[in-house]
């Protein structure tokens, strides 16, 4: 049995493997969704393919990784994973995710025993999907493009020429497709490396050891947390936009979730089912949605092992739209960022003093595609943008960050985008007033306006827009999100998630959402409401209407005699 001084050392290891093959990948990568953005999922896992150690990205990758990889082993075999094999995995029922974010893993091997495995999942830009870029109204599997059910890109250290041979002919992009899968096997083999020389240095059965022992405490660590959670049942529901084909449909997240001294149960039941487009979740993805609300509540200050997870159960129905079944179209996975929010609103009634009111509630990606004139070639860029968090006990909302679902990620910064894309952004910067009024004030939104220079299709991923941002507590909802085509013309369109061929000089605004206000606004201390017009997330008018202060424009003093007045009219 090893000491806990290994074990610690091990596990260190370990997490610095992971984040070296975050490292590679972003170095090696051809796409600036993976390198700018860190729109990836990496992992190291035991044999039984449980995260032991993770290098922060998209959130739900990491989990999502779990499920493909244990998938994968049932299909494939144990005994059929070989040393230097590198396996490919996109069939969207096993790993977790669509098409074009692919699970690349390899498994672990000291001499002929399998000891884990090296995982990365990153978006790549084209797998033959029916539309280039995204695809938002597939009604089935099959105009969502390849499929690789486990399949080996590398055997035994050797390129399988095949299959790299069909995604080059099959791909719209060939030259950055491949260069990011290629960027996900270095990721992988990093990590298959540095884990053998942890075994190299302190045995086999120490390392093993050590991987049970991790995830053995991070159970523990979470059962504590648990204890310590009020006990009770609560029901929430919200609502998607649509699924991408029945656009006057919404969609709806029906949630029960119980909370005991043993577990915590997440239940589904009575979500809708018989949706056609492709909104519909792999089951493995909102486990994976589910568990970063779970960590969140329970072992927020640890890095995600298996063993956090294990006192969290989950109920879905085969067919409905958070348990996707073949054929059902899964592309379109904005369910999966929306529905943990569903959860924290269930929440929300029981422990309302640990949990955040709504963000923005959207990751809100816009991509752009087309023709670039400086050098003929197709181009194809794209950014999910920030959104205010929530109001919450503790205080404020964040203003403009990522969501929830993606902790580790950043927005694509706007030389890039121009740099690469016909693309000029006219303006960014925070939305005032559009973070719920409350004791604690919601996080404001943002706002990005790109002009095109040349004809282009813009693609807007953008599934709460129906809707606003719930609150807390008598705290007032956030402004929700939504597209501006042409602001200000004859032409202006407002929407949401959408595929819009655009010419030349046409614009468009991707406004985010603001979060959700936490207590009664006229509760604010009037100097903080001060500061936030100073700061140009509140303004004059809104001061006076939501939080009953009257601010000076030009001094930003609050006239104490006036607001006094307000507040007492307003009780």
């Amino acid at each position: 049995m090893n000491d806990s001084i290994t074990i610690e050392v091990i596990r260190h290891g370990l997490l610095a493997a992971a984040e070296e093959m975050a490292r590679n990948l972003c170095r090696t990568a051809y796409n600036t969704v993976v390198y700018e953005i860190h729109d990836y999922g990496i992992g190291i896992h035991d044999a039984a393919g449980d995260v032991v150690a993770d290098a922060p990205g998209i959130a739900v990758f990491t989990r999502g990784n779990d499920h493909g990889i244990k998938a994968a082993k049932e299909f494939v075999g144990a005994d059929a994973m070989l040393p230097g094999d590198v396996f490919l995995l996109n069939y969207p029922y096993w790993s977790s995710a669509h098409t074009l974010d692919p699970l690349v893993f390899a498994p672990i091997h000291v001499g002929d025993e399998l000891i884990g495995f090296a995982s990365c999942r990153v978006h790549v830009l084209d797998l033959k999907q029916k539309d280039p870029g995204y695809v938002l109204d597939s009604t089935d599997m099959y105009q969502e493009g390849l499929f690789f059910p486990a399949t080996k890109l590398y055997r035994e250290g050797e390129a399988n020429e095949d299959i790299f041979n069909v995604i080059r002919f099959n791909s719209r992009l060939p030259e950055r497709t491949i260069g990011d899968l290629q960027a996900q096997v270095s990721a992988c083999v990093t990590g298959v490396r540095r884990t053998q020389a942890i075994a190299a240095k302190y045995g086999v059965p120490a390392l093993t050891g050590a991987m049970e022992a991790i995830n053995d405490h991070g159970e523990r660590l979470a059962r504590i947390a648990l204890a310590k959670l009020p006990k009770g049942t609560w029901t929430a529901h919200d609502f998607v936009d649509s699924d991408g084909v029945d656009l006057d449909r919404m969609v709806k997240l029906d949630v029960t979730v119980t909370v005991t001294d043993e577990e915590m149960v997440i239940d589904w039941t009575g979500t809708d089912r018989d949706v056609r487009g492709p909104i519909n979740l792999p089951v493995g993805q909102t486990a994976a949605f589910c568990s970063l609300v779970f960590k969140a509540l329970t072992t927020p200050d640890t890095p995600v092992v298996a063993g956090n997870f294990r006192p969290l159960r989950i109920v879905t129905e085969p067919g409905s739209v958070v348990h996707a079944v073949p054929p059902m179209p899964t592309f379109t996975l904005w369910t999966g960022l929306l529905g943990g929010e569903v959860v924290l609103k269930a929440l929300a009634q029981g422990m309302p003093d640990r949990v955040p009111a709504c963000s923005g509630g959207d990751v809100c990606s816009m991509m752009g595609l087309g023709i670039n004139p400086r050098n003929g070639e197709q181009w194809l860029e794209a950014t999910n943008e920030a959104v205010g968090f929530g109001g919450h006990a503790g205080g404020d909302g964040a203003d403009g960050i990522m969501h929830l679902t993606e902790p580790g990620c950043r927005s694509n910064p706007v030389e890039v985008l121009e740099t690469k894309s016909p693309m000029f952004i006219e303006s960014y910067g925070y939305r005032p007033d559009t973070g719920g009024a409350g004791r604690h004030r919601g996080g404001v939104g943002v706002g990005r306006a790109y002009r095109f220079t040349a004809p282009a299709t813009g693609i807007c991923l953008v599934y709460k827009t129906k809707t606003k941002p719930w609150a807390i507590d008598g705290g007032h909802e956030g402004d929700n999100n939504h597209i501006i085509l042409n602001p200000g013309t004859e032409r202006e369109v407002v929407q949401g998630g959408s595929y819009n061929r655009l010419q030349a000089g046409e614009v468009l605004v991707n406004n985010t959402g603001g979060g959700g206000g936490y207590g009664d606004p006229l509760e604010r201390d009037p100097a903080r409401v001060a500061t936030d017009v100073r700061n140009g997330f509140v303004s004059v008018t809104a001061a006076e209407r939501e939080y009953g202060v009257v601010v000076d424009p030009s001094t930003f003093e609050v006239d104490e005699v006036a607001t006094a007045r307000l507040r007492k009219d307003a009780a």
